[in-house]
């Protein structure tokens, strides 16, 4: 059986390679939760797909060692088995431990414990050159940070361990209505402080009905009466946020419901449906969306079936797909702008509060800055032990932001670029797992470029693909050679297949959903 030093002395060699002929490279990962197109081939990338083994596991300092590529279901039954749970787990099982350090990952624990790269304590990393380092926050602090939110731009990471706490069975998790978006911040504000508090985030429904949901782990009562046990991980469990929205009713304010749910449900409660964008699967086929559709669909309703049918068919261009984080006191003021229709005009909204590392830390001043790179400042802490809402500058709101647009091709660009601009002008940032709308010159007036190539040249890096590169989105498409749809120069059968059978409903549809199924993804949650 191979070691993991095995598994990974390739790579340092194809690396180094890469480095000394100065060819410019990728990272391929296997399956991904981005929405942004890749363009790998062989001769340009690195396969770290069999980087997908748990190293250890540490019962005594709560940790665990995994390889980029374990998925969070894996590493959530790897911890369950020592009684343990990773601090932060991103909602969807597919996404990768690899890919929340490297990427920007927040889940409902994070206004507790920060973002999934504030619970990474270690990791190893593969620099531009072929050679193997190890990092951690007193240890190479430097590329430490460098590498957290890096997108794989600063070398390719190939292990990490991950800071975890004692696990319960259950999680107590109350559904507490709100009428405005002023009271779910004062929700917010109040459970970020109670201590018991271990999982916290919300759902706009409408501008007047917002679910706030607060959960503690919990052994269960020891007496009844007891809150009924519910899950969302089988075929016949509802949908977390049709249950949210039904169990977080607006007459309920009195007594809010509250429901036992196995750890694993909780964490995953999303991931059936993907929130529920699943949703928008069932009107664009004409589909009645009812229980019995949802059972009977169970299995292309999962998000790593969902992405895989969401690349193939392209349809990623035609929805908003971003998330967002807007400082506290920007919170309403946000929200009425996306209640426009030229803007969003779509619910449901995610909300999840999260914990930032703060500027006026000793080392802020640093190149060791905590704050990654692709976070950047944010307003600094008013210093009060216990602020009010609009001067709690240690937490911002995440609001994610997915349904269709109504837009298309130059508008569709116009109306990210508006969010873009008006999460920029509340003092927020966007997070790059989704397209980049950004001219080069504004996301660089955004992101420490001068700061960002400096630690390439460093660490070696610059045959590693660029971050703007990387995210961005083409401005300004090949021009056509006419107003009727075709390009310049000749025209083949690929093309035309494009431009004309491609947008006739529902042929995109049915080839995502083939791909996926040819794919074998659906298997994979059997």
């Amino acid at each position: 059986m191979d070691t993991h030093a095995d598994r990974i002395q390739p790579l340092c060699t194809q690396i180094a390679h890469f480095h000394h002929t100065r060819t410019p490279f990728r990272i391929y990962h296997g399956s991904t939760n981005s929405t942004r197109h890749s363009g790998l081939t062989s001769a340009n990338s690195v396969s770290t797909a069999h980087l997908n083994h748990v190293l250890a596991v540490n019962s005594s300092t709560k940790s665990i060692q995994v390889e980029p590529n374990v998925p969070m279901d894996a590493l959530v039954t790897a911890t369950l088995a020592h009684n343990l749970v990773p601090l932060v787990v991103m909602e969807f099982p597919g996404i990768t431990a690899g890919g929340g350090f490297s990427g920007t990952s927040g889940e409902s624990s994070s206004f507790r414990h920060g973002f999934f790269d504030a619970t990474v304590t270690r990791i190893e990393i593969i620099l531009g050159n072929g050679e193997l380092r190890t990092a951690s926050r007193t240890e190479n602090a430097e590329l430490f940070h460098a590498a957290a939110s890096a997108f794989g731009t600063m070398g390719v990471i190939t292990m990490l361990e991950i800071q975890c706490r004692d696990a319960k069975p259950f999680v107590e998790l109350s559904y507490l209505p709100a009428r405005s978006i002023h009271d779910a911040m004062q929700i917010f504000h109040e459970k970020t402080h109670d201590p018991d508090i271990d999982y916290l985030d919300g759902i706009v429904f409408s501008q007047d009905h917002i679910v706030v949901c607060a959960g503690k782990l919990s052994d269960g009562p020891p007496s009844p009466p007891n809150p009924p046990i519910q899950h969302f991980t089988r075929p016949q469990d509802p949908w977390f946020y049709l249950h949210a929205q039904s169990s977080g009713g607006l007459g309920r304010e009195q007594t809010p419901t509250t429901n036992l749910i196995p750890l694993p449900d909780y964490l995953f409660r999303y991931d059936r449906g993907a929130f529920w964008t699943g949703r928008y699967a069932y009107h664009y086929f004409l589909t009645p969306f009812n229980r019995l559709t949802r059972y009977l669909l169970d299995y292309f309703m999962h998000t790593r079936v969902m992405y895989h049918a969401l690349h193939a068919s392209g349809h990623a261009t035609q929805y908003i797909i971003q998330d967002v984080a807007v400082p506290y006191s920007s919170a309403a003021a946000f929200l009425t702008w996306l209640d426009q229709p030229q803007n969003f005009g779509a619910y449901p909204i995610w909300l999840c509060p999260l914990k930032r590392s703060t500027d006026t830390d000793a080392d802020a001043q640093s190149t060791s800055n905590p704050e990654p790179l692709t976070r950047g400042k944010f307003p600094t802490s008013s210093g009060s032990s216990n602020p009010g809402i609009n001067d709690d500058t240690t937490h911002l709101l995440n609001f994610g932001l997915w349904a269709p647009s109504q837009n298309r091709g130059p508008a569709f660009i116009a109306q990210n670029r508006r969010l873009e601009q008006q999460v920029h002008a509340l003092g927020g940032k966007k997070w790059l797992y989704a397209c980049a709308y950004y001219t080069e010159a504004e996301f660089w007036e955004i992101y420490d470029k001068k700061r960002y190539d400096m630690l390439r040249g460093k660490y070696h890096a610059q045959y590693l693909g660029d971050l703007y590169q990387k995210v961005r989105v083409e401005l300004e498409p090949e021009p056509r050679a006419n107003g009727k749809g075709k390009r310049k120069g000749v025209v083949g059968w690929g093309e035309w297949v494009r431009d004309v059978v491609w947008g006739v409903w529902p042929v995109s549809g049915l080839y995502g959903v083939w791909r996926a199924w040819w794919g074998g993804e659906y298997l994979l949650k059997r």
